[in-house]
């Protein structure tokens, strides 16, 4: 099956996750204009009426860089809508990804018919994220475009699923877009979610440790400082599994190896939805191959070398 056109011709088969509070329009546009679809969620924007703002930034620098490079045009940009039913600002999101037509939109925490719809009648493509194969089912089912697996090892919510058996499982049935997300953090893992049938990597904890990240000093020297070994997997902090940094729930004054248990009605997208992820750190396993905190476009390069090498390496067996 065809990728629709936004996701034909991309510089690299990468796109960079949409980090919650840490993504913002100045890391977006260093991974689009570097070869990466980069993506933030839209709740980053606060107050709401930043958004504008920032999706006419994100628009007119990306058009320009077209404008003046034909030859080397960027990769196109991505929001993320928390679409579950806590998300109060979702109409008022969608309507703005609208006005600036958003080539991609990645949607979370729920498919919903409707926001597919909305996305597709701008011409528009839709994303959702899923855990497992019944999850795919159900987003292609009602209308999503393509898929994000989130593989055991992703940063901040993810599945238990190992990418081999997810990947395998989704491919019996679906040829649409699919991408892969889960402790990806070297150009040797891009290579290896290619290999399995992704189209993509999905990368976000090593884009933290950048310098156009917006995280505080502290997290970004906490991944470059820790390894698969220092995170930890629970639903305490939303509601929803995910895996987080040990050494920032030890700051906030808890045991990661002693966290109680929570359920999904503690989730909470709406006005409050930063509270939670303040002081605790959402992160991936793939971070043991972060060893400094480097411009995005540096990651990038860093990314395309060992990709090289990985096939090259590949071309010797």
């Amino acid at each position: 099956m065809p990728l629709p056109a936004a996701l034909q011709n991309l510089p690299l088969p990468i796109i960079g996750a949409p980090l919650f509070i840490v993504s913002n329009p100045k890391l977006v546009l260093a991974q689009c204009l570097a070869g990466v679809v980069g993506a933030m969620p839209a709740l980053n924007a606060r107050p709401a009426s930043q958004l504008d703002e920032w999706l006419a930034q994100i628009s007119e620098t990306i058009e320009a860089h077209n404008r003046a490079h034909p030859d080397r045009p960027a990769a196109p940009f991505a929001i993320n809508q928390i679409v579950h039913k806590s998300n109060d600002r979702l109409d008022q999101d969608m309507a703005l990804c609208a006005k600036y037509r958003v080539p991609i939109v990645i949607t979370s925490l729920g498919a919903r018919p409707e926001v597919n719809h909305a996305v597709h009648a701008w011409g528009g493509v839709v994303l959702h994220d899923i855990i497992n194969n019944t999850f795919a089912h159900k987003a292609i089912e009602k209308g999503a475009d393509g898929l994000i697996a989130v593989a055991a090892g992703a940063g901040g919510h993810a599945g238990v699923k190992s990418p081999f058996a997810l990947v395998q499982e989704i491919r019996e049935w679906f040829d649409g877009p699919l991408a892969l997300s889960g402790a990806i953090a070297n150009g040797a893992s891009v290579l290896a979610a290619l290999a399995m049938g992704a189209d993509f990597a999905y990368i976000g904890s090593a884009f933290v440790a950048t310098e156009e990240a917006r995280a505080v000093q502290a997290y970004k020297d906490m991944i470059v400082q820790s390894n698969s070994d220092d995170i930890v997997y629970s639903n305490l902090f939303t509601g929803v599994h995910g895996n987080y940094l040990k050494g920032s729930i030890r700051n906030a004054g808890l045991d990661p190896d002693k966290l109680p248990q929570s359920d999904a009605t503690k989730m909470n997208f709406g006005g409050n939805a930063t509270k939670a992820w303040k002081d605790i750190w959402g992160c991936g396993q793939g971070i043991g191959a972060v060893k400094q905190v480097l411009p995005a476009r540096a990651l990038i390069e860093r990314l395309v070398q060992e990709m090289g090498v990985a096939r090259a390496r590949l071309a010797l067996t």
